[in-house]
């Protein structure tokens, strides 16, 4: 996987809160496995390419969750850009309007921002085939969460 591109004055932020960002994001594991790789990263846009091989239900059209994974992936990392060091996003609502198939190539999602704010950030998120036709649309709203009042296990850290 391709490393994602952040702004310089980003790193710097992450890196001031003892946090190695370009090592810390990635895609997780399962982004790994459905090969989903990070072209672009900022606060107000987010671009990432999936293959569809690989990533296919049984009739081998592109699937409905690969298709969420790239959406929550591209949205969260928007989110987490936004919230800064201090906070953690975490997805409360993800909704995919499917349009239609795609059976081979890359799809290529963009996520742009609807609502920044500094308890919640919403992106919508369009995912459209090599031809540029729209595959899928989405919208993601995570929940920003002081990153040291989180519950949620393992967050990330500076270790």
């Amino acid at each position: 996987m391709a490393a994602p591109k952040f702004p310089q004055e980003v790193l710097d932020e992450f890196a001031g809160a003892g946090l190695d960002l370009e090592k810390l994001f990635s895609a997780g594991r399962l982004g790994e496995r459905m090969g989903i790789e990070i072209l672009e990263a900022s606060p107000g846009r987010v671009v990432a390419t999936m293959p569809v091989e690989g990533n296919t239900q049984p009739y081998g059209l592109l699937h409905g969750g690969a298709s969420a994974v790239l959406a929550e992936t591209l949205g969260s990392v928007g989110a987490m850009l936004h919230g800064g060091a201090a906070k953690l996003p975490v997805g409360v609502d993800l909704n995919c309007t499917h349009h239609r198939a795609a059976v081979s190539g890359l799809v290529t999602g963009v996520a742009t921002p609807l609502h920044r704010g500094r308890s919640t950030a919403t992106y919508e998120i369009v995912i459209t085939d090599e031809r540029g036709r729209r595959v899928c649309t989405a919208r993601l709203t995570c929940l920003l969460r002081e990153a040291q009042d989180s519950n949620v296990p393992n967050p990330p850290s500076a270790a």
